[in-house]
C-alpha cells in the first residue's frame, strides 16, 4: 500500500488519482493517434478526451454517493456531523480537528461539511457512473463536431481497457477495493489503519484496525490484469473481426462487464448491497442486457457499415 507519491505544495499527492489519470491520458492518446491515421480532427478528439475526464468524474462521483452506501454519510456530514463516525487514529483524529471518543475509539467529525460529497480527490469513483458521464460527454462532442460516434466509441475501447488497469494499480496502491480473505499463496496484507484492516476490524476478524490485515485477495490486481488482457484481446480482434461500427465497443462492455460481476463476488469493501447483488453487479447485468440488444440491432444487414476504421 503507498497512497501518495509524496507531496506538492505541502498536499499529499494521491496515487491512485495520478494513476487514475495516466490512464485517461493513455486512452486519449490512443485514440488521437487513431483519428490522426483515418483522418478525423485529433483536435475535436482532444476534445472528447478531455469532456469524457469532466464527465466520468462527474459520474463516477454522482454513482458512489447515490448508491455505494455511504449516501447518509454525506448527509451526516452536512446535518448532523456526530452521527458520521471515522475509524482513524486518535493522532489522525486531530490532525483533521475532529473529536476522538475515546470509549468506542472512533472519531467523529465536528464541522459541517455540506461540499464532502463533491471531494472526488479524497477518493470515492464508481467505474459504471464514470463510463456512462464519459460516454455522455463524448457523445455530446462529437455530435458537436461531426465525428461518427461508434467509430470514435470502437477505437476508444481498447484504451480505456488499458487505462481501467493504470486506475486498478491506483486502487491497489491506494489499498481501496480489497477483496475476501484467503489462505491462497496469492493472499495479500495490508498495513495498520488501511481499509481492509479497518474493515476486518469491524467484522469482528481483528481486535484492533490498528493491526495489518489478514491476507486477502488482490482484486484490484485481478482486475488490472483481466483489463490489461481485455485491451489486448481487443486490439486484436477488432483489425480483423469487426462487422459494424459499435461491435468492438460492445464487445469491450461484455467483457468487462463479465469480469466485474466474477471479481465482485472475491471483494470485502464496503459498497452498495441490494437483493444479494452488489450495485456493480447490477449494473454489469444491466449493460450486458443492453449490449447485446444493441449487437443484435446493429448487426443486421440493413445497419452494416462494414467498417473496420
Amino acid at each position: 500500500m503507498h497512497p501518495s507519491f509524496g507531496q506538492l505544495f505541502g498536499e499529499p499527492i494521491s496515487a491512485y488519482f495520478s494513476l487514475l489519470l495516466f490512464g485517461y491520458a493513455v486512452a486519449i492518446y490512443s485514440v488521437v493517434r487513431w483519428a490522426k491515421r483515418v483522418g478525423y480532427d485529433h483536435q475535436s478528439v482532444i476534445d472528447c478526451g478531455l469532456a469524457s475526464i469532466i464527465g466520468g468524474v462527474l459520474g463516477g462521483r454522482l454513482l458512489h454517493v447515490l448508491a455505494d452506501g455511504y449516501f447518509m454519510d454525506y448527509v451526516h456530514l452536512c446535518t448532523d456531523p456526530a452521527l458520521v463516525s471515522w475509524r482513524i487514529t486518535k493522532a489522525q483524529c486531530t490532525d483533521v480537528g475532529a473529536s476522538w471518543d475515546a470509549a468506542s475509539k472512533l472519531c467523529h467529525p465536528v464541522a459541517r461539511d455540506c461540499l464532502a460529497w463533491a471531494k472526488f480527490y479524497n477518493g470515492g469513483l464508481a467505474y459504471y457512473g464514470g463510463l456512462v458521464g464519459g460516454t455522455w460527454a463524448v457523445y455530446l462532442i462529437a455530435r458537436r463536431d461531426g465525428l461518427p460516434f461508434l467509430k470514435l466509441a470502437d477505437a476508444t475501447a481498447m484504451g480505456v481497457a488499458m487505462g481501467l488497469f493504470f486506475g486498478r494499480i491506483g486502487c491497489f496502491l491506494a489499498g481501496c477495493c480489497f477483496g475476501e480473505v484467503t489462505e491462497h499463496a496469492v493472499g495479500t496484507r495490508f498495513p495498520a489503519w488501511s481499509p481492509a484492516s479497518e474493515g476486518q476490524f469491524r467484522e469482528g476478524l481483528l481486535s484492533a484496525p490498528g493491526l495489518p490485515s489478514l491476507p486477502v485477495h488482490p482484486t484490484q490486481l485481478y482486475e488490472a490484469v483481466g483489463c490489461l488482457a481485455i485491451s489486448v484481446f481487443l486490439s486484436q480482434w477488432g483489425p480483423r473481426h469487426k462487422r459494424f461500427d459499435g461491435q468492438v465497443a460492445l464487445l469491450a462492455l461484455l467483457l468487462y462487464a463479465a469480469l466485474r460481476s466474477l471479481l465482485e463476488e472475491f471483494r470485502a469493501d464496503d459498497r452498495g448491497v441490494y437483493y444479494g447483488l452488489s450495485t456493480s453487479q447490477w449494473v454489469s447485468l444491466g449493460v450486458a442486457l443492453a449490449a447485446l440488444v444493441a449487437w443484435r440491432r446493429w448487426s443486421r444487414p440493413v445497419s452494416m457499415h462494414h467498417s473496420r476504421a
